[in-house]
């Protein structure tokens, strides 16, 4: 499963890293409302909501859905500004149609409303489609959407005004102690990408995140997601990646029609090891599924051995252990040295270990 954004005769220069303050204001928000998602930044969310206004915490408690399962895409700008009023203003721009949409969809859920060409604001079936969805995931979210469908402007700016109280409470206070981070961050992707190419830049962004020739002149950003998606750049004029102190380990995508594509990446973190792809760890559960495989693993778990030691301690032949050493190493789940004219095999502990947290990350991308 993928996410891809063709961007067949864009130049790289058309490629844009620079923070965003409304992204990561909403990276910060989602980590308030998922915090479980989120264990490094246990302290930071504990520490915020114990200090952030009942007031404020109850409007948040309400509009949370526009940030806890997936984003609003007016959340994540495809041409950021440089403060969050900047960004606001630039929100506060586009139509109601629009905005109206990019809300319901994280409202609704991720289904998008079935029919692209009925405006829920005026078609009744788009309205009761809308309510309905809505309803599913709660009274809550079917409050809203009541109100965003009767009374657009008004529902605009409360949102706006909580967002600006989070600024008050917690935001201003963080933005400026990781802004030198992102900044450094987006500088060295941009020079990757004037030195190197887009390629680079891109595999510096995260092994998720591929450049790919599909032939003919035509090439594409595939990004590894739930979902199956395919989008351009071309009409909006480029594509825009947004760095993030709080996002790991999500990758945010804005690809909805109508909106510039956007790739919001956690920045790098010392000490964490590359994200592993969904494919990766899927092979490396399967490696590990088959009864005979697992034995060996067990075994070579202890301390290493030969390939006529597992043969001799499991009544296999040697060629059958080797095919299923053969597949446990490509899984990346061996480790292997020399001994004179042996070759010993343990399993990659470090690996192993991570193999609970790589599939949750995996699947939380």
């Amino acid at each position: 499963m993928s996410l891809t954004i063709d961007i067949t005769g864009l130049p790289d220069e058309r490629l844009l890293f620079t923070p965003s303050p409304l992204a990561e204001l909403a990276a910060m928000l989602h980590v308030l409302a998922e915090p479980a998602h989120h264990p490094a930044l246990h302290g930071w969310a504990a520490s915020t909501t114990a200090t952030v206004p009942p007031a404020l915490a109850e409007r948040l408690s309400e509009a949370d859905f526009l940030w806890r399962s997936s984003r609003a895409d007016f959340l994540v700008p495809g041409l950021p500004g440089a403060t969050l009023a900047e960004e606001l203003d630039a929100v506060d721009r586009l139509g109601d149609e629009q905005y109206v949409r990019a809300a319901l969809v994280t409202t609704c859920g991720v289904t998008r409303l079935a029919n692209r060409s009925a405006s829920p604001l005026t078609d009744p079936v788009a309205q009761e489609r809308a309510r309905e969805l809505a309803l599913a995931r709660g009274p809550r979210q079917a409050d809203f959407a009541d109100r965003l469908l009767s009374d657009p402007p008004a529902v605009r700016a409360l949102v706006r005004r909580m967002l600006e109280d989070c600024a008050d409470a917690f935001f201003s206070d963080a933005w400026r102690r990781v802004l030198p981070e992102l900044a450094a961050d987006a500088r060295r992707k941009t020079d990757l990408l004037v030195r190197h190419g887009a390629a680079e830049a891109l595999a510096a962004v995260s092994s998720s995140v591929q450049l790919e020739d599909a032939g003919e002149g035509r090439r594409r950003i595939v990004v590894d997601k739930l979902q199956d998606n395919t989008t351009g750049a071309g009409a909006s004029g480029g594509v825009t990646f947004v760095p993030s102190a709080f996002g790991h380990p999500h990758l945010v995508v804005v690809s909805a029609p109508g909106w510039r594509p956007v790739v919001q990446y956690p920045v790098a973190e010392e000490g964490l090891p590359e994200p592993v792809s969904l494919a990766v760890v899927q092979q490396r559960l399967e490696a590990l599924a088959h009864p005979v495989r697992l034995r060996l693993a067990r075994t070579i778990a202890r301390g290493p051995h030969t390939t006529g030691e597992l043969a001799a301690a499991w009544q296999l032949s040697a060629p059958e252990v080797s095919r299923h050493l053969a597949v446990l190493r490509k899984a990346g789940l061996l480790t292997t040295r020399r001994r004179g004219r042996y070759m010993l095999y343990q399993l990659d502990l470090a690996g192993s270990a991570r193999l609970g947290t790589d599939l949750l990350e995996a699947v939380l991308r």
